[in-house]
C-alpha cells in the first residue's frame, strides 16, 4: 500500500533546516542575606539624605552580599561624597582581613531618599569614572518606597547588565543589631542638608542644573 503524500507545506518544513537558537548568557542575580538587607534598610532609613558603602561578599560568591560597610561620607538629598582617605584606609583594613578587591570593592550601594531608584546623571558618570577600570563592578541603589535599581558593568564592554535582586535565605546569617550600626551611621556620616532652591544665588543662572538638586518628580 503506498504511503500517502505528505502535504506540501510540511514537505517545505521538514526540508528547511532548523535554525540554532542563541546560547543565552546565565544571569546571576544581585542577592543580599537578610542581615545585610536589614542593616540597608536602617541607614536608608536613619537619616534624610542618601548614604553610600560598599558591599562585602565572600570569595566564592562575589554577588552574595553579606554586610555593608560604610565610608566616612559627606551626604546631601541628592549626592554622597567619601572621604579620600577613609576609602583607602577601607582598602587597607580589608586587605589585612585577607579579602581580596573583588569581595569588597566592586559593589557600590547607595540610598536614595526619594521614590526613584533611577540613577541619576550623576550617578552614572561617577560609576564610571571611578569604577570604568575594574574588571567587574555592580552599582546597586535602593529607593525610600523600597524601589532598586542594579547595574552591572565589564571591563571592555559599553553596555551594562540590569540585574534582578534578591534576599537569600538559605544560608545562615547573623541576627540584627542596629546598636552597632547606630554607631557606625555617626562615626561615618555627616549630614549636609541643602538650602531650599529659591535661597540659592544661581536660581536664574542658566547654567544652573536642576535636574541635579531635585531628580525626582512627583508624577
Amino acid at each position: 500500500m503506498p504511503y500517502p503524500k505528505a502535504h506540501p507545506l510540511t514537505r517545505r518544513l521538514l526540508q528547511r533546516p532548523r535554525r540554532k537558537r542563541p546560547k543565552q548568557r546565565k544571569r546571576h542575580p544581585l542577592r543580599f542575606s537578610p542581615y545585610a538587607w536589614a542593616k540597608l534598610i536602617y541607614l536608608r532609613d536613619r537619616g534624610p539624605t542618601e548614604v553610600g558603602g560598599f558591599g562585602i561578599t565572600e570569595a566564592a560568591d562575589p554577588k552574595f552580599v553579606t554586610d555593608i560597610v560604610l565610608i566616612k561620607q559627606t551626604c546631601t538629598d541628592v549626592t554622597v561624597v567619601f572621604d579620600d582617605a577613609a576609602v583607602a584606609d577601607f582598602f587597607d583594613d580589608q586587605i589585612d582581613a585577607g579579602r581580596h578587591p573583588e569581595q569588597f570593592g566592586r559593589i557600590w550601594i547607595h540610598t536614595h531618599p526619594g521614590f526613584s531608584a533611577r540613577p541619576s546623571q550623576v550617578d552614572v558618570e561617577t560609576f564610571a569614572r571611578v569604577f570604568g577600570n575594574c574588571d567587574w563592578a555592580v552599582m546597586f541603589i535602593l529607593a525610600r518606597n523600597g524601589a532598586t535599581y542594579a547595574e552591572l558593568k565589564r571591563a571592555g564592554s559599553p553596555k551594562t547588565e540590569k540585574l534582578s535582586v534578591g534576599i537569600d535565605f538559605k544560608p545562615e546569617f547573623a541576627a540584627s543589631n542596629q546598636s552597632a550600626w547606630e554607631a557606625e551611621y555617626l562615626q561615618s556620616v555627616r549630614e549636609e542638608l541643602l538650602p531650599p532652591l529659591w535661597d540659592q544665588p544661581d536660581w536664574f543662572d542658566e547654567e544652573f542644573a536642576y535636574s541635579e538638586q531635585w531628580p525626582v518628580f512627583p508624577t
